[in-house]
C-alpha cells in the first residue's frame, strides 16, 4: 500500500482546501496523530484501572504464588507452596481425577501437603528432580481404556517411559489401576507404569492397587487407601495422622452483579462456544449437531431403541466406520429442581466456586460463574451412584444422630459398613436426589453438594454409518435406559432419556445436541477381499452396520469385497429385531451372510455363542485359512468372553493347537488388528 493511500480522508480533503503549501505538512499530521492517540490511551487506561474495582468480585485473602497457571513446572509450584506430594492422574471418565484429588487432599493429615497434576500439561521429565524435595512422593491414579491403552492425558507420559531409558533413582512412588475385569487387559496401564518405574530405578513405596469397576471400585480403592498411608508414614518417619478434618475445596461467592453475557449457560470450555461455533470442534469444544431423524427401532415388546441421524455437515469433523460419537446431554430437569427443593436453595442464583488451593491449575470444578440450575443440568452426575467421600461430608449436615451414623458407618471401612454401602447405596442405586429424600435430617448447602458431585461426563455410542455412504451424516443406534430400583423408583439414563425427547419435527426449529468424533482402533480391512466374521447381539450391530453399509458401497463400485458374515441376537424376530429390511437386502444382494439367533422364540434359549459353537469349520476357514478379521461387539461381562472361549475351543479342535497356542493365536491376531472387541459392561 503506498503512503498516499495511508492518509486520514479529513486530513487530506483539509490540506487540499489550504493551498499548495499546507499549515501542517504530512509528517506533522502523522506526529500529531501518534501523539493524540497515545494521550487518548493512557486516559482511558488510567480510568479503566480507576473503575475496575466497581466489579463485584470479592478479594481474598489467598497464599502469595509468582508461579503462573501456564507454567508447567510441577516442580517449582512444589517448592513455592512447601508441598512434597504430588498425584499424576491417567482419566477418561473423571473416577481417576476423583481419586487423586482425594489422596492430595488427605495428605495434609500425614504432613504431606499435596496437589494434583495432569500429567498432560506437566513436563513430566522433572519427575527426575522430585529427590531433591524432601520426603517427596509421586503417586499415579491411572486408568486402562480402550483395548489395553493409556487414556489421552496419560498418553505422552506413557510413551516417555516406555521409550525413554532415564535414571529415575531416588524417586519414591506408588501406583493405583482404574480398569475392570470383564475387559481381557484389566489394569494394563498400572500394572506396566508400576513395573516400568522400578525398572527405571524409582523406589516403590506401597504396593501397587487394582481397582475393578464391574464389582465395587471404590471399596478396592479405600481398602488400597487405608494400608497405603500407613506404609507411606513408615517409610517416611511421619507419626500417624490425626483426627480427619474435612476441608472444602473450593469457597463460594455469589456473584449477583454479572453481566448475564459473562454467565456460563452449559458450554464446556470457551464462553459462547454454543452461540459461536468454530473449529476444530473437539470434546473441550462440541459441535452442534441438528437431529435430522429419531425413529423408533423396536416393533413391541416394552423396551425402546432409537435410530438417531445427526449432521454433522459444515463442521469439518470426519469419521470413519468403527468410530464413535460422543454426545453431551444433560439431567432431567425434574430431577435437577427436586435437588434444588430439598437443598433449599434458589435455583436461578449465579455463583462461582473458586479453589482455595491458589496453585492449583483448576480454577473451578466446572466453568464459573453460572447459575446452580446450570450447573445440575450441565455439569454434574445427578444420577451417579455416590461414592464413600460423598456420604462421609452429607453426613456432617444431619441433624438426627441415627442418620448421621448410617451416613458415617457407610463411609467407613469397617465390613458391617461396606455391606451397608453395598445393600443401601450400590444395590438399591440410590443417587444424591434419594439420599437426600430418606435422610429427612439431611440438608446440605447446595454449593458443597456441587463440589462433591463429579462432572457429567460425554456418552460415548459406536457410529452405526459408514462415512462413505453418509460423509455429512452420523447415525447412532440407543436403547432406552429406564428401569426401576428395589426401592419402587424409576431410574433412567441421562443421554438416552435426553435424545428420547429430541425428536425433529417438520418446520419446527432445529433439535440439536453437543457432539464430537473419537476415533478408533475398531477398523475395517485395509483390502476390501479380506473376509470378516462380526459378532454382534443388539446394539452391538451399530458399527457392522456401518461397516457393511461400506462394503456394499465398494461393491456396487465394481471393486472385489471379501465374505462378510455376521452373528446378530435379539429377543423376538417380531419385536427387537432391528434393521431387519436392511439386513435382508444386504444378504439378498449376496455382501451379507446373516447368522440370527432369536432367544426367545423357542422354548431353549438360543444366543449368538450356540451359532458361533455350531460353525466351527466356518470360523477356522475364515480367520485360520484365510487369516480373516474377526470382530466382537456388545457386552463385555458374558457374551465377550463366551465368544472368546469359543474361539480359543475352534482354534483348538479345528487348528490342531493346544489351549495355550490358540490363546497366543488370538493375542497374535490382536497385535496385527485381526481381532478387535468394541465392548461396555
Amino acid at each position: 500500500m503506498s503512503s498516499e493511500q495511508t492518509i486520514d480522508g479529513a486530513g487530506a480533503a483539509a490540506a487540499a482546501a489550504a493551498g499548495d503549501e499546507p499549515f501542517l505538512g504530512l509528517l506533522d499530521i502523522a506526529l500529531l496523530a501518534v501523539l493524540i492517540g497515545g494521550a487518548a490511551f493512557y486516559f482511558l487506561r488510567s480510568r479503566k484501572k480507576e473503575e475496575e474495582p466497581v466489579r463485584s468480585y470479592s478479594i481474598q485473602p489467598t497464599t502469595v504464588s509468582t508461579i503462573s497457571a501456564s507454567d508447567n513446572s510441577f516442580i517449582k509450584k512444589l517448592k513455592a507452596s512447601g508441598r512434597s506430594l504430588v498425584v499424576f492422574y491417567g482419566s477418561q471418565t473423571g473416577t481417576g481425577e476423583e481419586f487423586a484429588g482425594r489422596l492430595a487432599k488427605e495428605g495434609i493429615r500425614y504432613r504431606l501437603k499435596g496437589m494434583v497434576a495432569d500429567p498432560e500439561e506437566c513436563d513430566m521429565e522433572e519427575l527426575l528432580q522430585l529427590k531433591d524435595i524432601s520426603n517427596s512422593l509421586a503417586v499415579f491414579c491411572l486408568a486402562t481404556y480402550g483395548e489395553g491403552d493409556p487414556t489421552d492425558n496419560a498418553m505422552e507420559f506413557y510413551e516417555w517411559i516406555t521409550n525413554g531409558e532415564v535414571d529415575l533413582t531416588g524417586l519414591n512412588y506408588a501406583v493405583f489401576g482404574l480398569g475392570n475385569k470383564t475387559y481381557e487387559h484389566y489394569n494394563k496401564v498400572a500394572v506396566y507404569v508400576d513395573k516400568r518405574l522400578e525398572e527405571l530405578g524409582a523406589n516403590r513405596v506401597f504396593e501397587l492397587g487394582l481397582g475393578d469397576d464391574d464389582a465395587n471400585i471404590e471399596d478396592d480403592f479405600i481398602t488400597w487407601k487405608d494400608r497405603f498411608w500407613p506404609a507411606v508414614c513408615d517409610h517416611f518417619g511421619i507419626e500417624g495422622g490425626g483426627e480427619e478434618v474435612l476441608i472444602r475445596q473450593y469457597r463460594l461467592l455469589e456473584q449477583p452483579d454479572v453481566q448475564p453475557d459473562r454467565i456460563y449457560t452449559g458450554e464446556i470450555a470457551r464462553l459462547h462456544s454454543m452461540q459461536n461455533q468454530r473449529p476444530p470442534f473437539d470434546a473441550k469444544n462440541p459441535f452442534l449437531a441438528p437431529i435430522k431423524v429419531n425413529r423408533e427401532l423396536h416393533k413391541g415388546g416394552g423396551r425402546s431403541c432409537m435410530h438417531i441421524e445427526l449432521s454433522i455437515d459444515g463442521s469439518k469433523m470426519r469419521y470413519d466406520a468403527g468410530d464413535h460419537v460422543a454426545m453431551y446431554p444433560i439431567n432431567d430437569k425434574s430431577l435437577v429442581e427436586k435437588l434444588g427443593e430439598l437443598c433449599k436453595a434458589d435455583l436461578d442464583t449465579v455463583f462461582s466456586l473458586i479453589n482455595t488451593d491458589t496453585d492449583s491449575s483448576k480454577k473451578h470444578p466446572f466453568p464459573c460463574p453460572t447459575t446452580y440450575r446450570t450447573a445440575l443440568t450441565h455439569y454434574l452426575e445427578i444420577t451417579a451412584i455416590p461414592r464413600t467421600h460423598i456420604l462421609k461430608e452429607l453426613a456432617e449436615y444431619c441433624t438426627d444422630e441415627k442418620e448421621k451414623e448410617l451416613l458415617r458407618s457407610m463411609a467407613s471401612i469397617a465390613p458391617e459398613g461396606k455391606e451397608k454401602y453395598q445393600k443401601w447405596i450400590q444395590d438399591a442405586c440410590r443417587n444424591v436426589v434419594h439420599i437426600l429424600e430418606d435422610i429427612k435430617s439431611c440438608r446440605p448447602p447446595l454449593d458443597h453438594v456441587c463440589e462433591l458431585l463429579p462432572r457429567l461426563q460425554p456418552r460415548y455410542y459406536s457410529i452405526s454409518s459408514s462415512a462413505k455412504l453418509h460423509p455429512t451424516d452420523v447415525h447412532v443406534t440407543a436403547v432406552l435406559v429406564e428401569y426401576e430400583t428395589p426401592t419402587g423408583r424409576t431410574n433412567k439414563g441421562v443421554a438416552t432419556t435426553y435424545l428420547k425427547n429430541k425428536k425433529p419435527q417438520e418446520g419446527g426449529e432445529e433439535v440439536k445436541v453437543p457432539v464430537f468424533i473419537r476415533k478408533s482402533q475398531f477398523r475395517l480391512p485395509t483390502k476390501p477381499e479380506t473376509p470378516i466374521i462380526m459378532v454382534g447381539p443388539g446394539t452391538g450391530l451399530a458399527p457392522f452396520r456401518g461397516f457393511i453399509q461400506e462394503r456394499q458401497f465398494l461393491r456396487d463400485e465394481g471393486k472385489e469385497v471379501g465374505d462378510s458374515v455376521l452373528y446378530f441376537g435379539c429377543r423376538k424376530r417380531s419385536e427387537d429385531y432391528i434393521y431387519e429390511t436392511e439386513l435382508e437386502e444386504w444378504v439378498k444382494k449376496g455382501t451379507l451372510t446373516l447368522k440370527a439367533a432369536f432367544s426367545r422364540d423357542q422354548e431353549k434359549k438360543i444366543y449368538v455363542q450356540h451359532l458361533l459353537e455350531q460353525d466351527a469349520d466356518l470360523i477356522w476357514n475364515v480367520i485360520g485359512e484365510k487369516k480373516g478379521h474377526f470382530y466382537i461387539c456388545g457386552d463385555a461381562k458374558n457374551m465377550a468372553v463366551d465368544v472368546r472361549n469359543i474361539l480359543v475351543k475352534i482354534l483348538s479342535t479345528k487348528g490342531n493347537m493346544s489351549e495355550a497356542d490358540a490363546v497366543q493365536y488370538i493375542k497374535k491376531m490382536e497385535a496385527q488388528k485381526r481381532y478387535s472387541a468394541d465392548v461396555w459392561s
